[in-house]
């Protein structure tokens, strides 16, 4: 039978850079928005209210590290700590960002919870597996898929005494970040183990082949954990997202890749960011986004 869900909010653009003019981001105000458009009824599910986030502190960035590293550090924990809460009371979490770097805090819940073998399931049109000493803005955003496996030198990078989640054990679908170089760390990404399958693969071998990959990569995990940036979907669709790249997923492409994953008997928890409200006057992105779930998530409630 499934799980009930649980939404929680992470407010936060701490793990991201701010606009060259200094001016912050408004991914945070992305769980408002969200619910706004009536995302608890619309998914029948409960709401434990948000997880506020720390201040900004790293306008400029520190010298080859993260910036915010140590109340980032914090702010995963505490995360963690409202994600497990939710998971040891049976529910399926449906995370809200916010940034993409509340990945490591939902990870680190999903540990809490259960000190089993966790996989992460990395929707996002970017690889994000960057080092500190690679990543050119210094965002956790830009990185924070490696720092859930324990690569780069970096606190975030050691929230458990293991890695939250194993190379081998981590899925990233839909990247288009080629043309970038390797700024988000993708010449890495074989090395480490990980499944890439990029957003041409996924359209080539079609939406139901991906997720079966995915989830037989998986076999081997007790838990999965699922990440959603939305600038997986393209920009057609999906404007109001800081870092856009051309030829993304479509919206009923996004739900076809994301339904077999979510309703995976192992899946704890589905998170969304990258959403910014201040991008989006009409909320037509809002809307879309809401949608997307309420299609992937049917049926988890009964």
């Amino acid at each position: 039978m499934n799980k009930a869900i649980a939404l929680v909010g992470a407010p936060s653009n701490v793990g991201i850079r701010p606009y060259d003019d200094g001016r912050l981001r408004g991914l945070n105000l992305a769980p408002a928005a969200l619910r706004a458009r009536g995302l608890a009824a619309r998914l029948h599910a409960g709401d434990l209210g948000d997880v506020t986030p720390p201040g900004y502190v790293d306008f400029t960035r520190p010298p080859g590290r993260v910036r915010n590293e140590s109340v980032l550090v914090s702010y995963s924990r505490d995360i963690g700590a409202r994600v497990a809460h939710a998971l040891l009371n049976e529910r399926f979490v449906v995370l809200l960002g916010g940034d993409c770097s509340i990945v490591l805090g939902g990870l680190l819940g999903a540990r809490t919870a259960s000190n089993s073998r966790l996989g992460l399931v990395y929707v996002d049109g970017h690889a994000d597996f960057a080092t500190p000493g690679e990543s050119v803005t210094g965002s956790a955003a830009s990185m924070c898929a490696a720092l859930a496996i324990g690569r780069g030198d970096s606190a975030l990078a050691r929230l458990a005494d293991i890695p939250l989640v194993n190379g081998s054990d981590l899925a990233i679908l839909g990247r288009r970040d080629d043309a970038d170089g390797n700024i988000y760390g993708q010449a890495a990404l074989h090395a480490a183990g990980v499944l890439d399958i990029p957003a041409v693969t996924v359209r080539s071998r079609g939406t139901a082949a991906a997720a079966a990959a995915t989830l037989e990569r998986l076999s081997g995990v007790s838990r999965i954990w699922i990440h959603v940036d939305a600038d997986v979907l393209d920009p057609s669709v999906m404007p109001a997202v800081d870092s856009p790249e051309p030829s993304g997923l479509f919206v009923d492409e996004l739900v076809s890749l994301l339904r077999p994953l979510v309703h995976d008997p192992r899946a704890v928890g589905l998170e969304l960011t990258i959403y910014d409200p201040n991008l989006d006057c009409l909320g037509t992105c809002a809307e879309t986004l809401v949608s997307v779930l309420e299609q992937t998530l049917a049926g988890r409630d009964q």
